[in-house]
């Protein structure tokens, strides 16, 4: 599945406002779509901190562990980032709405779209 598939793939999720594929060395966003209510570049950028913050963080506790994901729980949505497993340098991001979402749902599809993008 190319990035763009990826993206559609999660937007099939209840309650899913948007999804992007982010490079996480640059901040640039590779495939996004959903609400145009969300900035995806920004959105892509400002995450892109939140993630390598996590990382610097991981490393400077001297944790040998790699993150599934990051879940940001705001008062109407949540933003879920997930590292591509098996591309280093990207991750996943995922915004939902919290009241038409499933989080169990929204994680498993995370996962499913994680194992299966190239």
């Amino acid at each position: 599945m190319n990035y763009n598939e990826s993206v559609q793939q999660l937007l099939k999720t209840d309650g899913a406002l948007a999804a992007a594929v982010v490079d996480y060395s640059s901040g640039m966003l590779l495939a996004g779509g959903g609400s145009s209510n969300i900035d995806l570049e920004i959105a892509a950028a400002g995450n892109t901190e939140v993630v390598r913050a996590k990382m610097k963080t991981m490393g400077l506790l001297g944790l040998n562990d790699s993150i599934d994901d990051i879940l940001i729980t705001l008062g109407e949505q949540y933003h879920l980032l997930r590292p591509v497993s098996r591309q280093d340098g990207l991750f996943l991001y995922f915004v939902l709405d919290k009241s038409k979402s499933n989080l169990a749902l929204a994680r498993r599809s995370l996962v499913d779209v994680d194992k299966q993008i190239r």
